[in-house]
């Protein structure tokens, strides 16, 4: 049974989300995903004004005349959403979640595809496949993934990207919209990520905290790996340390951009204390100029 409370949550969501949708997103993503344009249907006959482009040579040699090759337009594509679920992304420090905002990521990026006629599915990952929601159409589809968003409680205390992109290599076979929200803090996926971008259209969307950033001054304080549950003491009053760690982290981000980058995948940078809409309609402008 669903609690009253959930479906007040989900509820909630759609309303924010569609609205958004509605006025601002849904015109953006149906310009930025566009079709894999045309696909083969079948063969028939070679005609006089036909395009001899389009002749399939192993037909013809087979038979003995001249047949050509026929495509139709394909519209429908498939948005698989694949969410970190691992307890890092409980960590929030003004007032969001970071699993709350990929769960509001996910519900705009899920009424867009299907107000496009899209499908949409989920997998939510820790260190290993925690739930698949295999894709479908429809309003009510998608409520059911932001309740599973909502409710799902991972079993995996840490985080496999690799595990999770190889899952959703074998999974669908053939190509779609992949968007991966994470807060990427794992390492060695570098081979799955290459796999996965060449044979989908992957998305990357980064979602951090600021207080992930720079440390507060707050004397000695207790920090703890929400994955690892390792914890050490840190004298956050010293500024030497303070400045050492907002060095490191923003060595971090900016490997992680630059690996992206290197190897030609869309990145979307989300702030737990910062609204996504600017960041979002920027990406969807970034892809629209690509065409």
């Amino acid at each position: 049974m669903i609690s009253k409370e959930i479906l007040k949550k989900v509820r909630k969501i759609e309303i924010r989300t569609k609205g958004m949708v509605n006025n601002i997103f849904g015109g953006e993503y149906q310009s930025a995903f566009k079709g894999r344009g045309m696909e083969f249907s079948e063969v028939r006959q070679y005609t006089f004004g036909d395009d001899i482009r389009q002749i399939d040579w192993n037909v013809t040699a087979r038979s003995g005349d001249p047949f050509i090759k026929q495509f139709e337009e394909e519209r429908e594509q498939t948005l698989m959403l694949c969410v970190d679920i691992s307890p890092s992304g409980v960590f929030g420090s003004k007032g969001q979640s970071k699993m709350e905002l990929a769960i509001e990521i996910c519900a705009v990026l899920a009424f867009s595809a299907i107000k496009n006629g899209d499908k949409v599915g989920l997998v939510l990952f820790t260190d290993t496949i925690e739930k698949v929601i295999p894709p479908k159409k429809g309003r009510i589809h998608v409520l059911r993934l932001i309740r599973e968003l909502l409710t799902t409680e991972p079993k995996g205390k840490g985080t496999d990207l690799s595990e999770a992109l190889s899952y959703v290599n074998r999974l669908l076979n053939r190509r779609a919209i992949i968007v991966m929200a994470s807060d990427f803090q794992d390492a060695s996926y570098d081979r799955q990520l290459k796999i996965t971008n060449r044979k989908h259209d992957l998305v990357n969307i980064f979602i951090n905290d600021q207080l992930e950033d720079e440390l507060p001054n707050l004397g000695l304080l207790p920090l703890k790996d929400a994955e690892t549950g390792q914890e050490i003491m840190v004298d956050t009053s010293s500024s030497t340390v303070r400045q050492e760690y907002r060095k490191r982290r923003h060595q971090q981000k900016e490997k992680l951009r630059d690996k992206f980058l290197r190897m030609k995948i869309d990145m979307i940078e989300l702030e737990t204390n910062a609204s996504y809409i600017r960041p979002l309609i920027s990406f969807f402008r970034r892809r629209m100029h690509r065409y």
